[in-house]
């Protein structure tokens, strides 16, 4: 039987803007921020410190759902903090520990080695850059030449083998999940020691582009392909030295792993709320894109609980070393209903099905300007969409004038449309309505405002961001990321 998630009530502490209130440890002290929000310290999270590679003494925290007894095999999910936080913070700043309990599976949290921050590599012409760069007086280690001595890296592994000694662990549902630097150190993992896990999740902190790809584009990996899940929030930006915008570093990071898994379709998108996910089905494993509208750095209280629904429930390690993929809790299927049109291309996805149009959507602006003096004031501003690519999208008939210049448009519900050129008027059923903007002729056909008429007669949402449009059947706000990865990756396929 299933046990039930309980959250738990806190005290908020609205003033502490510290990365990691120390005070948080152990207490019901709540914080929030866009981007990080905590919950109660859990009561079975427990604390160890052991020399356990060398010669250092390391810390790190497990949680243990209660219903462990060690009669069957669990998975274990290795939860990694970010820069200047650490495992127990990790711990109240995810919704792990309430996943765990529900689905019995067990967490591991460690620290990183030394000052808060995880030893990753870098290019080497970037590290006296990174090194200079300093939060709260820290800053952070100095990479080894050879990635096998890297104490971070060991410690992780041989934490495993203990969790594996200690508990009746699922070799082959071991999983690996990290925040910011977190995130980094966690695809450092799969690059090097992916075998050792069925699949990897990360959010913020994508890494730099130079550590993933050599001067001649070719991968750097020593570890093969892994179910991969990464998560990207809308106003996060990278870090300086890695010199590449925010925007270029997140699709070579989705790239990577697209290449070395062997995604080669279109991904089926589906966005809910403000979750935007894109997933793509690969040859040897998938990969889910996630991006957060209106979040800062960090993670969503909730990613733990999607990583977990949409990816980790349904992975494995097979007999071979092979990924199985088997039904998650939630199916990586796009929404059922939406269409994803980009100003200037005459491409559309439609139902996650690329399709071409009869000319390009264009935007056109409702204005005013009588008794402006000259001035012009602009209302707003609209898609327009070939009336051809309407009738196909709602299966109408459509029935145009001799030259074009008005049409009509008659739906498989009976109603009947008609637009005329250069009038905002649209006759529904013999009754008149006013559009958000005129009908325009173009590329030899009338051109109609298609939000008006998916929100007006059929009761869609819309979603607009970056000059590309998302219109689905339910609510959806389309973010920047994902509003890139529809206009550059899908409609110039």
């Amino acid at each position: 039987m299933q046990r039930k998630i309980v959250i738990l009530p806190g005290t908020p502490n609205d003033d502490n803007r510290e990365y990691l209130p120390k005070a948080i440890k152990g207490s019901d002290m709540v914080v929030n921020e866009n981007g990080n929000n905590s919950q109660v310290y859990p009561a079975r999270l427990s604390e160890f410190r052991d020399v356990v590679v060398g010669g250092i003494e390391d810390t790190w925290y497990e949680y243990v759902p209660a219903s462990y007894d060690g009669s069957k095999e669990v998975p274990l999910v290795v939860s990694m903090h970010g820069g200047l936080m650490s495992g127990w913070g990790q711990a109240v700043y995810t919704s792990w520990s309430l996943v765990a309990e529900r689905e019995g599976f067990i967490v591991l949290f460690p620290d990183a080695g030394k000052r808060r921050f995880w030893i990753v590599e870098m290019e080497k012409e970037k590290i006296e850059e990174a090194l200079a760069f300093k939060v709260d007086g820290h800053s952070i280690q100095l990479p080894p030449d050879n990635p096998d001595d890297n104490h971070d890296m060991n410690m992780v592994l041989e934490l495993i083998d203990r969790m594996k000694q200690k508990y009746k662990i699922d070799a082959s549902r071991v999983f690996i999940q990290g925040m910011s630097m977190g995130n980094l150190m966690t695809s450092q993992m799969a690059r090097y020691h992916g075998g050792v896990f069925a699949g990897k999740a990360g959010s913020g902190g994508p890494s730099s582009p130079g550590v993933l790809f050599d001067k001649n584009d070719a991968i750097i990996n020593r570890a093969g392909p892994l179910a991969v899940w990464q998560s990207r929030l809308e106003h996060d930006q990278v870090p300086p030295h890695f010199q590449g915008d925010t925007d270029d570093v997140v699709k070579r990071n989705r790239e990577y792993w697209k290449r070395i898994n062997g995604c080669l379709d279109l991904p089926e998108i589906k966005i809910v709320g403000e979750d935007n996910l894109a997933f793509y089905k690969g040859e040897h494993a998938d990969v889910v894109f996630r991006d957060v509208k209106n979040r800062d750095h960090g993670q969503t209280f909730d990613d733990a609980e999607l990583v977990w629904d949409y990816l980790f429930s349904g992975i494995r390690r097979g007999d071979n070393g092979e990924i199985v993929h088997s039904d998650p809790i939630c199916p990586r299927q796009g929404d059922a209903y939406a269409i994803a049109l980009a100003e200037g291309s005459d491409r559309a996805y439609v139902h996650n099905r690329l399709v071409t149009m009869s000319g390009p959507a264009v935007k056109r602006q409702k204005l005013k300007y009588h008794g402006l003096s000259g001035d012009v004031i602009v209302r707003g501003e609209y898609f327009l969409v070939p009336i051809t690519f309407l009738a196909s999208i709602f299966d109408a008939a459509y029935i145009p004038s001799s030259e074009g210049l008005s049409a009509e448009l008659e739906l498989k519900d009976g109603r009947t449309l008609q637009f005329a050129r250069g009038s905002i008027g649209c006759v529904v059923d013999n009754r008149v309505h006013s559009m958000y903007c005129e009908a325009v002729y173009k590329n030899g056909e009338l051109y109609v405002p298609i939000e008006w008429i998916c929100k007006r007669l059929f009761n869609n949402h819309t979603s607009i961001c970056e000059d590309v449009i998302y219109l689905t059947d339910h609510d959806a706000e389309l973010s920047l990321n994902m509003a890139h990865l529809i206009r550059d990756e899908i409609l110039k396929s």
